[in-house]
């Protein structure tokens, strides 16, 4: 994981995708995060606020994928309350990065 920020720095980039990151071959239950290497300037894990589909998420740990991007993982609960399941898409919004 990157350290800690000095200061949380806020971020307003919002995009759509699919559920559903291929690793290694399994299909697991996260968004990719576009350019995200780029945008964190790195290619270790991160932790973020997020918005999925208008669900705010506090300070959770955007992975990296084994590929050179991020990924936001949404559990099966969550996935249950925004009734979407893998292959669906949903909106994300990133709002604030703290590492």
């Amino acid at each position: 994981m990157t350290p800690k920020l000095e200061h949380p720095i806020d971020l307003d980039v919002a995009f759509e995708a699919p559920i559903g990151v291929d690793v290694k071959g399994e299909l697991w239950s996260c968004v990719e995060i576009p350019g995200s290497a780029e945008l964190f300037g790195t290619q270790r894990g991160v932790r973020v606020d997020v918005a999925i589909d208008g669900i705010e998420l506090a300070n959770v740990g955007a992975m990296v994928t084994g590929r050179g991007g991020h990924m936001v993982s949404i559990s099966a609960k969550l996935r249950a309350k925004l009734g979407k399941d893998l292959g669906d898409t949903v909106a994300v919004r990133l709002t604030r990065r703290y590492s």
